[in-house]
């Protein structure tokens, strides 16, 4: 592996590719940590959520009218709604599947089951096509939740309370990704990866700020510092900018070597985790996780290939 990465950085000269997706992976990672972090100090999912995409929300803006300056092409009323409904789809609903799930499970096993989303979309791209699934793929799929049913039993055996909602959450959360990544392509295409992304997030920052109005009074926001400054942290270093460091390592890269560079996302969070929030790491979860990383790179190769 170390020498296959070290062969990408030699004969295509990409470093700051390579650089971007693993800043991103570990942006991406580090979600869960803040997101546990909040709780900690009283926060609850809907009002986290609403934080963090408020603080999101005004970047995400500024890019798609920057990314918009440069690809001036005007959406369909197909695109439109596509865009609307991955929109959804994809950021909205995962996130506020994510952040509900983590009410009951650890920041490891989130991050594994959400690793899972490769094995989901081949699954959905299978039945939409309507092709049988390869034996090499389902094997690497075994392996994927074998692994997840160890890190699983290790949260059972620390926790024991609602983790079976939790991890089901957190897989609806996954599908939910899974199914916007299977939808993506055709509007990528024509709208550019980073103004598409942009669009997404206006609309899941949208509809979580309704859904806030909604369901919570206004002085739920009356929640302390602490909480506000990880929701900035959340929007920016967990939201914003890892999408544009993913964006930046795909065009220097392709998106097959940001993928397989993503793989240390999961080992990140596992041990930020047990850093910062002085989760468990035992060998039945490191045993599991590299069950998971197994899977998910037998996967992602065989795509890239």
């Amino acid at each position: 592996m170390m020498s296959y990465f070290r062969r990408l950085l030699v004969h295509h000269s990409a470093w700051l590719g390579v650089l971007c997706a693993l800043l991103a992976a570990v942006g991406f990672s580090a979600k869960a940590i803040l997101v546990k972090l909040a709780y900690q100090d009283g926060a609850d999912a809907i009002t986290l959520l609403a934080l963090r995409m408020a603080f999101a929300l005004p970047f995400c803006v500024a890019i798609a009218w920057w990314a918009n300056r440069k690809n001036p092409v005007s959406l369909t009323t197909q695109e439109r709604v596509l865009v609307l409904f991955l929109g959804l789809t994809g950021y909205y609903l995962s996130s506020l599947f994510d952040f509900l799930g983590l009410q009951y499970i650890s920041a490891s096993l989130e991050r594994l089951i959400l690793f899972l989303y490769p094995t989901m979309t081949v699954v959905l791209l299978a039945l939409i096509e309507k092709r049988v699934i390869g034996k090499r793929t389902l094997a690497a799929m075994a392996l994927c939740y074998m692994g997840i049913a160890l890190v699983f039993v290790q949260d059972m055996d620390t926790q024991q309370r609602n983790v079976l909602l939790g991890a089901s959450l957190v897989f609806a959360s996954t599908l939910s990704y899974s199914i916007y990544l299977v939808g993506a392509g055709h509007a990528i295409a024509r709208i550019g990866t980073l103004r598409f992304t942009a669009y997404a997030m206006v609309v899941a920052s949208v509809a979580t700020l309704l859904q806030f109005g909604v369901m919570r009074p206004l002085s739920a926001l009356d929640v302390s510092l602490k909480v506000y400054e990880l929701s900035l942290a959340m929007a920016i270093f967990s939201t914003v900018l890892p999408v544009f460091f993913l964006s930046i390592a795909i065009r220097r890269i392709g998106a097959g070597h940001a993928s397989l560079l993503g793989s240390i996302g999961p080992i990140s969070t596992i041990y930020m985790a047990y850093l910062f929030l002085n989760e468990t790491l035992s060998s039945l979860q490191i045993a599991g996780s590299a069950l998971v990383l197994a899977g998910v790179l037998m996967i992602s190769m065989q795509r890239k290939r």
